[in-house]
């Protein structure tokens, strides 16, 4: 016990919360099965009911559906993923930017469910005897997060049981074509416009970021905030293990400079020069400054 507290107060505070505040919630609902008048209850008034204008007597589903859970595998599958991608970009964004982006995706998804359901009910949770089925589950803000992390850093790779390590790109990707695939099956119950909402909005959020919306009006308002800017000793230490965890290996010493006649060096910066200046300006400006081909370097010598 002492060592899982140990381990759970090092987590980010604001995934640790996160997650805690699903947890809880489903292990609440689980016992409020055995009550069904108040499993109605939460559900008729915390869960996502995409109907407008229903939805302005009750705007908080926009953002409470997204800390709630009925199946194991469903809230498993969320936390982890959550867990993997989302401890490191908090380490480097801070809390603040983590906390903004589960909640603007959840809220992105929210809104693509609300404007579809007339027109496409079947994606948008779906009708039972003339009422919607409410929409509930922290995967638009779980695809959020991913959908961020894989624009900011298109670099990022994960490993996945029975796959292996693979661009994280891919998996928001594939997450997407399954999406599409059970859109066309009549009768899901999976709310999949919620998950391209939420792809959307992270996609927006993090172009944000990169300052891609600042010349459309209205638009980067809605995702303001900026990226902490981290610095420090471990700084090194965290941009390797946010790339990709890859075995041990001994740096290469750096390679001389061959100079000219006049004993001035007429070749390019050393790799590891190369490096120490793009986290030197990691440092100063953040990491959304770097260029494409620094981006590329500082890729290239997390795998070295």
């Amino acid at each position: 016990m002492y060592d899982f507290k140990t381990w759970y107060y090092r987590q980010p505070s604001a995934l640790r919360t996160i997650i805690t505040i699903n947890v809880v919630v489903w292990v609440a609902l689980q016992f409020l099965n055995l009550w069904s008048a108040g499993l109605v209850f939460v559900r008729s008034h915390l869960a996502l009911h995409p109907v407008f204008p229903d939805i302005l007597l009750e705007p908080w589903q926009l953002v409470t559906y997204s800390f709630m859970h009925t199946r194991l595998f469903h809230i498993g599958v969320n936390m982890l993923l959550l867990f993997w991608v989302g401890r490191e970009f908090e380490r480097m964004h801070g809390s603040d930017q983590f906390w903004g982006v589960y909640l603007t995706t959840a809220v992105g998804g929210a809104l693509i469910c609300l404007l579809l359901s007339p027109i496409a009910p079947s994606i948008s949770g779906g009708m039972q005897g003339g009422r919607s089925i409410p929409v509930l589950g922290a995967s638009a803000s779980v695809l959020g997060v991913l959908t961020t992390v894989a624009t900011l850093y298109p670099y990022k790779q994960i490993r996945l049981l029975f796959f292996g390590v693979v661009p994280l790109l891919w998996v928001v990707i594939g997450f997407l074509g399954i999406d599409a695939l059970r859109a066309l099956r009549p009768g899901g119950e999976t709310a999949v416009a919620a998950h391209w909402g939420g792809a959307l909005t992270g996609f927006l959020y993090a172009k944000n970021q990169q300052g891609a919306l600042g010349t459309l009006p209205g638009i980067g308002v809605l995702f303001r905030g900026r990226s902490s800017r981290r610095s420090g000793a471990g700084l090194w230490a965290r941009v390797r293990g946010w790339f990709q965890s890859s075995s041990s290996s001994s740096d290469s010493p750096p390679t001389q400079r061959p100079s000219d006649a006049n004993g001035a060096s007429n070749a390019s910066p050393s790799p590891t020069k190369r490096v120490d200046r793009i986290l030197d300006k990691i440092s100063e400006e953040g990491y959304d400054a770097l260029s494409e081909e620094e981006k590329r370097i500082l890729y290239e010598a997390s795998e070295s």
